[in-house]
């Protein structure tokens, strides 16, 4: 929408914009509405925003250039840290890109619980995305609801590996090491209780009269428009585009999965919100899907040259431990080669565009991150509507400065 297209009756009475004088507003980059470090310069003709102009890079992080100065297998540490509420997401999509380039062997367990961990980190993004955004259109209950299963979920991570946030849990050719006794159990009774869950946010803000107001018809992306400016993930789903790269692009056996893309039409703030409560409930089928798929198994790569050996060898073997030294000084050397394997994060696609010269650290990476694409439409979106509609629309994209600053 365009400052000539505003209905007329919104130029009508005492509080004419005819004669009024164009405002310039800052906001950010410390801002309780900009999802982190964003800075927006924002053009407003009255109450009505004529010009939207992002400034990025207050949260410059440099993970790029710095795995290129680490090993291969080092770089694991640094890929989570730049989507930190789907970690688990650019995990996945650094080591994939990595066991293309050397060709390595993923245990089947494995697999099944990289699936796992990938969805459960997707439920927790979009159960952040609903909770903050609802808060950003001023309704304060629906927060505390879906941080109460955020938690559970973080409990699950932490049981997993340690860590609640930046797990790391993913290595070159599997995991860093098996699940815990009791795992399957606990993940077997969040699912069970989930769905229940979505029903209760559905109920308290799909059709609350306020949040229909504040969202349908506001800041509209049509398919072409998305397209135009390379929305992935649910925001482009919400505009009619029924792009998922675990169908169109299957990876970790995705496409052994029941399980549905959801899709809207409006390409509104509404529809972008409820794509996120649809696709909790796809992520919770996929995952007990999995569950029942488990059986053990081996968790890393059967070649010694990339995965650690067991730490029990290390007692025993002198071989084990040589291998041990080397992998951890030095590292593993892929073959000269590009690659780039895309997956679907919570946000869209991601993915690490890697050139190995066939030394022990990448010659470049370059990450294809979601919410730094995303963001661009917020200059389209956003014109046309007031300051309020501004931060619906923010909230609605779902943009992780770290994942638009790398």
């Amino acid at each position: 929408m365009t400052l000539a297209q505003i209905p007329e009756t919104a130029l009508e009475g005492p509080t004419s914009l005819l004669h009024t004088e164009e405002m310039v507003l800052n906001v950010g980059p410390q801002h309780p509405s900009t999802h982190g470090v964003l800075r927006l310069v924002i053009h407003m003709d009255g109450e009505f925003i004529t010009k939207v102009q992002n400034h990025m890079g207050y949260l410059h992080t440099g993970f790029e250039k710095t795995f290129e100065n680490r090993t291969y297998q080092q770089g694991v540490t640094y890929a989570p840290r730049t989507d930190y509420l789907h970690s688990f997401g650019h995990e996945l999509a650094y080591v994939l890109s990595v066991e293309k380039l050397i060709g390595a062997e993923i245990p089947a367990r494995a697999n099944l619980v990289r699936v796992i961990l990938h969805e459960l980190g997707r439920i927790q993004s979009h159960l952040v995305m609903i909770g903050t955004g609802m808060l950003d259109l001023g309704a304060l209950t629906l927060f505390f609801y879906t941080f109460r299963e955020k938690e559970a979920l973080q409990d699950i991570f932490e049981d997993v590996c340690g860590y609640r946030m930046n797990q790391g849990y993913f290595r070159v050719g599997g995991l860093s090491q098996d699940i815990p006794d009791g795992w399957i159990e606990t993940v077997q009774a969040f699912c069970a209780k989930f769905g229940s869950a979505v029903d209760e946010y559905q109920n308290m803000f799909l059709n609350n009269p306020i949040f229909l107001a504040r969202t349908k018809g506001v800041g509209v992306i049509t398919p072409e428009q998305a397209l135009d400016w390379g929305l992935t993930g649910a925001n482009l789903r919400a505009s009619g585009v029924a792009l998922d790269h675990r169908k169109a692009n299957p990876y970790c056996g995705f496409e052994t999965f029941d399980f549905k893309i959801p899709t809207a039409t409006a390409g509104d703030c509404f529809e972008r919100f409820r794509m996120r409560l649809e696709e909790m409930r796809e992520s919770a089928k996929i995952v007990s899907q999995a569950l029942e798929r488990l059986e053990p198994g081996p968790v890393k790569d059967p070649n010694r040259k990339i995965s650690l050996p067991p730490r029990e060898e290390l007692e025993t073997s002198m071989e084990a431990v040589i291998h041990h030294f080397k992998l951890v000084t030095e590292g593993f050397h892929p073959p000269v080669g590009e690659v780039y394997v895309p997956i679907e994060s919570a946000r869209g696609e991601v993915g690490y565009y890697i050139i190995s010269d066939g030394g022990s650290m990448p010659y470049r990476v370059k990450i294809r991150a979601p919410s730094f694409v995303n963001l661009q439409a917020l200059e389209y979106a956003g014109v046309g509507g007031q300051f309020a509609d501004l931060i619906a629309v923010l909230a609605s994209l779902d943009p992780v400065m770290g994942d638009v600053d790398r």
